[in-house]
């Protein structure tokens, strides 16, 4: 597959119905409005990314994946990563991933963690990839259905050489923190 062009950018508030419709349908148990409200307006630590692009076939510009995450103090935290069904494998889950680390290097946290459902190899394989590490599970950590969750993460947290995105990190510039 190729990669279809697509640019991150902070969300806005005016994003939520956007974000609302991914989460709704990436997710069996997803964030109600108020949750990812919050999450965009009201928690000081959260910190939402959009990827946005031209969906197949189509000229204008929409919403195609999305990430929180939090950034308090030392540690990153990987909340909700999501994709357009329509297009995954194409490099936008890995590059909101990349944007999620990058801002943690940037903000001086020295570590990153994250759940993800046992099941769930594929986005697994992309933590793995970015340098994540299995510690431990958590039995029945979600619902609907009920699954245990694989505790994951990349200590000390680095930008992993071997994924760089060449839209975070252009190739004339060897700085982790460049654009």
């Amino acid at each position: 597959m190729t990669e279809a062009p697509f640019r991150i950018i902070p969300a806005t508030a005016d994003m939520l119905t956007d974000i609302m419709q991914l989460e709704e349908t990436c997710f069996s148990a997803p964030w109600t409005r108020k949750m990812m409200e919050a999450e965009l307006t009201g928690n000081q630590f959260a910190h939402v990314r959009v990827a946005v692009g031209c969906k197949e076939g189509k000229t204008t510009e929409s919403l195609i994946g999305y990430h929180c995450f939090w950034i308090v103090f030392e540690e990153l935290r990987l909340m909700n990563l999501a994709v357009q069904p329509s297009m995954r494998r194409g490099g936008i889950g890995q590059s909101l991933a990349l944007e999620a680390v990058r801002m943690g290097v940037e903000l001086a946290a020295s570590r990153a963690v994250l759940e993800v459902r046992a099941s769930n190899k594929v986005a697994q394989g992309l933590y793995r990839k970015l340098g994540f590490v299995s510690i431990s599970t958590r039995h029945q950590y979600y619902t609907n259905p009920i699954e245990d969750a694989v505790l994951m993460e990349l200590v000390p947290l680095v930008v992993p050489e071997n994924v760089r995105d060449s839209r975070l990190f252009p190739k004339e510039s060897g700085s982790v923190a460049a654009r």
